[in-house]
């Protein structure tokens, strides 16, 4: 058998030809998925809103957004395609979103994430963000509640080192081949 080089990950701003690609990440990652029409919106005319996406061999695999509020870059979608989860793409995509906020101005960074999302939670978490209240039955589909979780400031020296800790851990950090076959357990 011969080895494959790693793949790489390339993240770039959202451009008009990525919303199509962008929507296939939403509609599998979501009950309730966006429309795209939405999408073409948030990224041709909120002045708020900057989305990036990631792509692995030209293909987009995830994507994110926030909108710049004052101070405060609020996260307003984040989705990988379930065949490239827990490979390292998110905290990829999370890091540039949150490079994206701090060179935007954010002093924090806030999100909902829905309770029963462990390991979303589990990835913000990583990246500093904590609990700070919920939003009852935010959520259309099911009337779920979520969890508002906040960042601390990103000038304090524990938030800065902790980005730059996990900078350096996913910097040093190669992508396997390719995205789990479906038999694959994830483990």
């Amino acid at each position: 058998m011969v080895a494959r080089p790693p793949l790489r990950t390339h993240i770039a701003a959202m451009r008009a030809e990525d919303i199509a690609d962008a929507h296939e990440v939403e509609r599998a990652s979501f009950p309730v998925p966006w429309p795209a029409y939405a999408l073409r919106q948030e990224l041709e005319t909120n002045r708020l809103a900057r989305y990036l996406v990631a792509r692995v061999d030209g293909d987009l695999i995830a994507y994110g957004g926030l909108w710049m509020m004052v101070d405060e870059a609020h996260v307003t979608t984040f989705a990988v395609l379930p065949a490239w989860r827990r490979r390292g793409i998110g905290s990829r995509l999370l890091l540039a979103l949150l490079d994206l906020a701090v060179e935007l101005g954010a002093t924090l960074a806030t999100l909902e994430v829905r309770l029963s999302n462990v390991e979303a939670r589990r990835l913000y978490e990583r990246f500093g963000f904590r609990p700070v209240g919920i939003r009852p039955r935010y959520y259309s589909d099911n009337a779920e509640d979520a969890l508002i979780m906040t960042t601390g400031e990103f000038r304090d020296a524990s938030m800065r080192e902790r980005i730059e800790r996990l900078r350096g851990e996913i910097e040093g950090t190669e992508l396997p081949t390719g995205p789990w076959s479906a038999d694959d357990d994830g483990a």
